[in-house]
């Protein structure tokens, strides 16, 4: 059932036996899992099945640290949550993501790879991917073409790997109507959660206060609670709710909001291929996305460069993946970012900046920059290709002081405090770029495929490349981050908030460390998890329930 809050009355409370926070990617796989089972679930969606001015001013605060956008046009808050605006990557964490490596501070999880690998063969039915198999050889061997095929790679420092794509799945497009229908999961819409109150101890939560932009109020009750509204708004929650704990819930030990995660992208260098190597469309991703020539077993896919864990270990090193870039005319000008915000309004993400007057406009002005762009982009001709450089993405080091905090003088239209997010990145970031790009620079030489020329080093100056994207990949993670002890996570192996009884977070805002590959996949994969656990736990209460005597 989906329900428009904006036509409930006023002081009403309604009640389930769990509540949810957010229907974006976590938050849908919640429901429908929970819709599987028979159990009582009501979700709380901020907004409505469309993007909204109103709506989206809500996300809005102050960037510190590293210049970053954060809001507007990176998080859509409406039914479907970021898998409205996502690009579709999906590949599982390599297994030593999970792993403490001795020479990255604070890495390390509650978990192993093993507890979280059964479940990411079932992501794939959500995710609209083909099959469970990642092996770049079956691919390779499956496709059987000569502009699609893998690079020697002789010293074995480096390893090469592929992630699928996923449509993108809209997950509240493709899920609306299975949640209207639903029988035991109400979806209420323009509900937004104020406050979450709890017994005098602060150690249950009793029940949410929600709001309209509308002005309507009303609250809902559960036995279990589960904040699933992103990286950045499930820290929000939890400090803004400091009616009984000044420092807000499940903070006794300062540590919401601390460890934000987001990758940082970036472009360099200039790669010179020998004989046909230039052709190969295995990793460039000016080919990958739409092009049905990169897609094997009915699945479009993109191959990618990384670093083994042996060479990472010995280059004292974080994960990272890296790919090719063929660069086209008008790549990275004025015309080529107007026709990418127009793409995205036809795809209904949102995107501020310019109208889209102002964009076509853009575009009409400069038509040897848009035939450029185009021809790269629709047609792919090769005979455009004025350059190729490498593309990487890399793990971002967690940092307690890398956070999301209240600004104490600021607030939404709700009266919620905005936030601050001050993204920080160490110098092992810096190093992690450079050396997997010289590392494969010369993997590609030793085998004979490419010459390179490769920028001036990161590490050490204490600045980026000028292709550094400030506002990253719009990957936020790690601000509720998962560890045994309260000292240094705010939610158990289990994903409950420490010190509480009933409130859990789901999200890549658990996440430990960021990992080099893209988070959606991994966190369904989760958020399965967390399904069987509360299922487990809803089923035990219950059955000791029964056994009591009357």
């Amino acid at each position: 059932m989906i329900i428009d809050a904006r036509t409930l009355e006023s002081g009403l409370e309604l009640s389930a036996d769990v509540v949810i926070v957010g229907a974006g990617v976590a938050g849908i796989v919640l429901a429908l899992e929970f819709e599987r089972r028979g159990i009582d679930a009501l979700v709380l969606e901020s907004g409505g099945h469309k993007p909204e001015i109103a709506n989206r001013d809500l996300y809005r605060g102050e960037s510190g640290g590293i210049p970053y956008r954060f809001a507007d046009g990176c998080r859509s808050r409406y039914l479907g949550g970021s898998s409205n605006c996502w690009g579709g990557w999906c590949r599982p964490f390599d297994d030593w993501d999970f792993e403490k490596r001795e020479w990255i501070p604070n890495s390390g999880w509650p978990i192993k790879a093993s507890d979280v690998t059964p479940y990411y063969p079932r992501t794939h039915e959500f995710l609209d991917l083909g099959p469970f198999n990642f092996d770049i050889g079956a691919f390779e061997a499956e496709i059987g073409k000569h502009h699609v095929r893998r690079m020697p790679l002789p010293s074995g420092r480096v390893w090469d790997l592929i992630a699928q794509f996923s449509p993108p799945t809209r997950m509240g497009r493709k899920y609306s109507a299975e949640l209207k229908a639903a029988r035991h999961v109400r979806v209420v819409l323009n509900a937004n959660v104020v406050d979450i109150e709890t017994d005098p101890d602060a150690r249950t939560v009793r029940r949410l206060k929600c709001r309209t932009l509308s002005g309507r109020s009303f609250a809902a009750k559960g036995s279990k609670f589960i904040l699933a509204t992103g990286g950045i708004e499930n820290a929000r929650l939890l400090l803004a709710a400091n009616t009984v704990r000044p420092n807000g819930l499940g903070n006794d030990h300062d540590v919401v909001g601390r460890y934000y995660l987001e990758h940082p992208r970036l472009y360099s260098g200039s790669i010179r291929f020998n004989g046909d190597w230039g052709r190969n469309m295995m990793y460039d991703i000016k080919f990958h996305y739409h092009n049905a020539a990169v897609q094997a077993f009915g699945q479009k896919f993109a191959g990618a460069f990384a670093l083994t864990r042996e060479t990472q270990e010995a280059e004292r090193v974080m994960n990272g993946r890296v790919w090719l870039c063929s660069m086209f005319p008008g790549d990275e000008q004025p015309a080529a970012k107007s026709l990418e915000r127009i793409k995205h309004r036809l795809e209904r993400k949102e995107e501020p900046g310019p109208t889209l007057l102002e964009d076509l406009f853009t575009v009409a002005r400069s038509p040897l920059q848009t035939a450029g762009f185009l021809g790269g982009r629709l047609f792919r001709l090769r005979s455009l290709i004025r350059d190729v450089r490498f593309q990487a993405i890399v793990e971002p080091n967690p940092d307690p002081e890398s956070r999301i905090t209240l600004l104490p003088h600021s607030r939404d239209a709700l009266g919620m405090p905005r936030v601050k997010v001050t993204w920080q990145l160490g110098d092992i970031v810096r190093r992690t770029f450079d050396r997997n790009f010289a590392i494969l620079a010369d993997e590609m030489r030793l085998a004979g495929i490419a010459q390179t020329t490769l920028d001036a080093p990161m590490e050490g100056t204490g600045g980026w490349h000028p292709t550094f994207e400030n506002q990253g990949t719009w990957h936020h993670m790690g601000s509720t981050r998962m560890h045994d002890s309260p000292k240094y996570g705010v939610v158990d192996r289990n994903c409950r908030v420490h010190g509480m009884s009933n409130l859990f977070v789901a999200g890549s805002s658990v996440f430990t460390t960021g990992a080099a590959n893209l988070p959606t996949q991994t966190i369904v994969a989760l958020t399965l998890r967390l399904s069987d656990h509360l299922a487990d736990r809803l089923r035990e209460a219950e059955a000791t329930a029964q056994a009591l005597p009357a």
